[in-house]
């Protein structure tokens, strides 16, 4: 690959990703920006080219912290510096492995000094590396995330705390953090979505003229890659230069009265959580201005700071697609226009002696009510009118999840087939686990041994060494000391006397869903009832980073309607839209999951599987439908698969099916109503309210007889 970065100006389109990425240049007090968009859009070709953009930085000689001369980070592991040489270096561009590990981030102890030449010395990790440069983290939602909560925190805070190993360490990191991702491949959590300062959304243009040029530079890029950067050089060095002038312009710039009120309005009118939106469109805004040459904030920059800070801050739930309604935005910042008028001192005469001043004359500033509740100036926002609904809840805005609204009755076409219903109201649900400890991805369900968990014992290491016991492995090598030969402080290490850590957290799980959508699933309304369990099943899934998959079964076969993928709002959009009506061939769906997880278990071993079977344990299909089913659940008893039954049937009359099937499966079997995670804690709470009851009563009893 050739070292010659493609050129920042040749790049075709994205004008708010070329945007959002130079207004961080200019401030990285903007707080970084996440890139998404579908695979193929050159977003890693544009955060490498913006490195070669960054004005060069003096750095301290022998610092490998990067220290400004000109104020130096007094808390600098390698410090202090009093007299000191420096020299320019170019900024850094610091590339994120996708599983890189906690102590490669913030650095560690230097085992090998530590072992032989017994001190205490720190090793810099990657976030000192990329202090005055730029942090690029690309696939950030496949990241684990204590990772990326580490990262947010020390970019929120200019500042990285090590504290491990017996190192207490603490050093300026202060980065243009960027991360980039592709939504198809799982979402970051909310928290995580609201430390990134800004969020742009990218995809590729679907103008051919556009899409032809966009290939031609490349491939003219690939055929003479220093040729290709030498007819953008002037670009290229001009953009630099507007970057710097920028960077000094920008505390100059004023944020005045008018365009604060306004970022706290929109930021309000928006009810996003917590103030960080409110810093974040303030500092966006002043950026935008010194980018434009300006010493002031208009109300330009305040809209173009809101679509840029606060899409990805409307998220009310996991499903919900990030948006920003640009009419309410547009009526709020109107709203908010003018400088706020004083409130009047209570109800003495005004300026002009002539009482409160609220005769409607034209210097009284009320209306024909006379005046607002603040004594005058502009109406409130809604002045006793009826609101406006122009802005739609941010789920219903993503085209590929539909409006969770009900659904007109339809007549049933000639195939029996009912119209999809919507879910009804996601609520969370009890805890399915995996029995046993497992070796798979971290994640928020199942006992595992991680990378990440807390140290529970020390074992000799199986393979290569990674993660040292140094306790253990100094109690393996003390006893030998004498017999070694030991002198000085140095220790004599042999290699059977190296431990490495076991640690326990929780592992994330493929969740695999296999959905009755036959006929008798649509009676009696059930379906919307069946698919809000499902929904806050997949919502669960979201929160504890598993994997999904979905297989439906109706008519005379089942389909693989979502194959196994991180992406749980895909999962919510084909829910929403699935049909019901038909036969019940469970053991078709049954065989289907059989056969998809025996593919994943070759291509992600150490994930282990959990299966969620959702029906009324019916089966239709011939004579033989329900031991075709039985066979096909003992295949998943045979192989361990941990497995629920999700048992839909309903009514007064209950044959149940499912609780047997359940059995067949080496499984358990929960209701709809048991599924609720407050409904298992009441029945919890009854059950031990029976126990007590029938234990005071046998008391009682015994104590009687005695008597």
């Amino acid at each position: 690959m050739s070292d010659v970065r493609y050129p920042f100006t040749a790049i075709v389109g994205m004008a708010d990703l070329r945007l959002g990425l130079l207004l961080n240049a200019v401030s990285p007090a903007v707080g970084g920006v996440l890139v998404r968009g579908e695979k193929g859009t050159a977003k890693s070709t544009m955060v490498r080219a913006l490195a070669g953009l960054l004005p060069s930085i003096a750095a301290v000689d022998g610092c490998r912290f990067a220290c400004d001369p000109a104020a130096p980070d007094p808390q600098c592991p390698d410090g202090p510096h009093t007299s000191f040489g420096s020299h320019e270096r170019p900024s850094q561009l610091v590339e994120l492995p996708v599983g890189v590990a906690e102590d490669r981030i913030v650095g560690s102890l230097d085992l090998e000094r530590a072992l032989a030449e017994g001190v205490k010395a720190y090793e810099p990790g990657l976030l000192a590396k990329a202090h005055r440069g730029v942090l690029y983290i690309d696939e950030v939602n496949l990241l684990q995330d204590h990772v990326v909560d580490l990262l947010l925190d020390a970019a929120a805070m200019g500042r990285s705390y090590v504290e491990r190993e017996g190192v207490s360490v603490r050093h300026a990191a202060r980065f243009l953090l960027v991360g980039t991702m592709n939504p198809e491949e799982g979402e970051l959590r909310p928290q995580l979505l609201d430390r990134f300062g800004l969020t742009v959304e990218i995809a590729a243009t679907r103008d051919p003229a556009e899409r032809a040029e966009v290939v031609r530079r490349r491939l003219a890029y690939d055929a003479d890659p220093a040729g290709f950067a030498a007819r953008f050089a002037a670009q290229e060095r001009e953009l630099a230069e507007h970057i710097t002038a920028a960077r000094e312009l920008l505390p100059k710039v004023e944020l005045t009265d008018v365009a604060l009120r306004q970022i706290t309005a929109v930021c309000a009118a928006f009810e996003v959580d917590g103030l960080r939106a409110d810093i974040v469109m303030a500092r966006t805004a002043v950026a935008l201005a010194a980018w434009a040459g300006r010493v002031e904030v208009l109300e330009e920059d305040v809209r173009k700071a809101a679509q840029l800070a606060l899409p990805h801050r409307r998220r009310r739930n996991p499903f919900d697609a990030p948006g920003l309604d640009e009419e309410q935005l547009d009526r709020t910042l109107e709203e908010h226009s003018q400088p706020e008028d004083p409130e009047p001192e209570g109800d003495g005469p005004g300026p002009d002696g002539d009482g409160d001043g609220g005769d409607g004359g034209p210097d009284s500033g009320g209306g024909p009510e006379g005046g607002g509740p603040d004594g005058g100036g502009a109406p409130e926002p809604f002045d006793g009118g009826t609101p406006e609904t122009s802005a739609p809840e941010s789920g219903a805005a993503d085209p590929e999840l539909p409006a969770q609204q009900p659904v007109p009755a339809q007549h049933p076409s000639p195939a029996r087939e009912s119209a999809p219903v919507a879910a009804g109201d996601p609520y969370r649900t009890r805890l399915f686990t995996v029995q046993g400890t497992g070796h798979g991805a971290q994640g928020r369900r199942s006992p595992a041994e991680t990378t990440g968990g807390h140290t529970i014992r020390a074992r000799r290491p199986q393979g290569t060494l990674s993660r040292l016991h140094l306790t253990a492995t100094l109690q393996a090598a003390a006893p030998h000391q004498v017999a070694r030969g030991r002198a000085g402080r140095a220790l004599v290490l042999h290699k059977d006397d190296f431990r490495e850590q076991v640690r326990q957290g929780r592992e994330s799980n493929l969740v695999l869903f296999v959905v009755d959508a036959s006929g008798s699933m649509a009676a009696r309304q059930r379906m919307t009832a069946v698919k809000g369990a499902v929904l806050s099943l997949l919502m669960d899934a979201y929160q504890r980073r598993d994997k999904i998959g979905m297989i439906t079964f109706r008519g005379a076969d089942a389909e693989l309607a979502l194959p196994p993928t991180s992406s749980v709002e895909v999962g919510a959009a084909r829910l929403e839209s699935l049909p019901t009506g038909g036969r019940t061939p469970l053991a078709a769906g049954l065989l289907r999951a059989h056969e998809v997880l025996r593919v994943e278990r070759l291509r992600d071993p150490n994930r282990r599987p959990l299966l969620v079977v959702v029906t009324d344990g019916r089966a239709t299909g011939g004579r033989d439908a329900l031991a075709r089913s039985q066979r096909a659940a003992a295949l998943f008893a045979a192989q361990g698969t941990a497995s629920v039954v999700l048992d839909c049937e309903s009514g007064p009359v209950r044959l149940g099916l499912a609780r047997t099937l359940a059995g067949l499966l080496g499984g358990s079997a929960v209701s709809l109503d048991e599924l609720r995670a407050e409904g298992v804690a009441s029945l919890v709470r009854e059950n031990h309210a029976n126990r007590t009851n029938r234990a005071t009563t046998t008391s009682i009893a015994s104590l009687r007889k005695a008597a």
